[in-house]
């Protein structure tokens, strides 16, 4: 399989399900789906502001950078990165159905939050 085009991945590393999730991804992933560059919304900051992106918002959501520069956010970023593993193919056609999309969007944004102010790093 060739290899996919690089991305960059902005994620929590302060989250212990996010860094878990982070590693599961690479094991599944293995070698052939490109270079992949996972980023700390909080050490790159910066770097998402001179994208348009508030560090406060890229806490709540996943968001990844294509090599074009396109910003992909929330579930359709999840969809992203599902659909460089082959196995994981169908999973993010079906989490891309509209009803599934917005249940899912509205479950993982209720579960940010929770877990944000149970840090104390929910914005105010």
């Amino acid at each position: 399989m060739p290899s996919q085009s690089a991305i960059n991945v902005f994620y929590d590393a302060e989250c212990p399900l996010c860094r878990k999730e982070r590693r599961r991804y690479e094991r599944w992933a293995g070698k052939n789906v490109g270079d992949i560059a996972w980023l700390d919304v909080t050490e790159h900051q910066q770097m998402l502001r001179a994208k348009g992106v508030e560090p406060e918002v890229a806490l709540r959501s996943l968001h990844v950078e294509t090599a074009n520069g396109q910003l992909i956010e929330g579930i359709d970023a999840y969809r992203l990165l599902m659909a460089r593993i082959p196995v994981l193919v169908p999973i993010a056609w079906i989490i891309g159905l509209p009803g599934i999309k917005t249940g899912l969007r509205k479950l993982y944004d209720v579960w940010v939050k929770r877990r944000l102010q149970e840090q104390g790093r929910w914005p105010t």
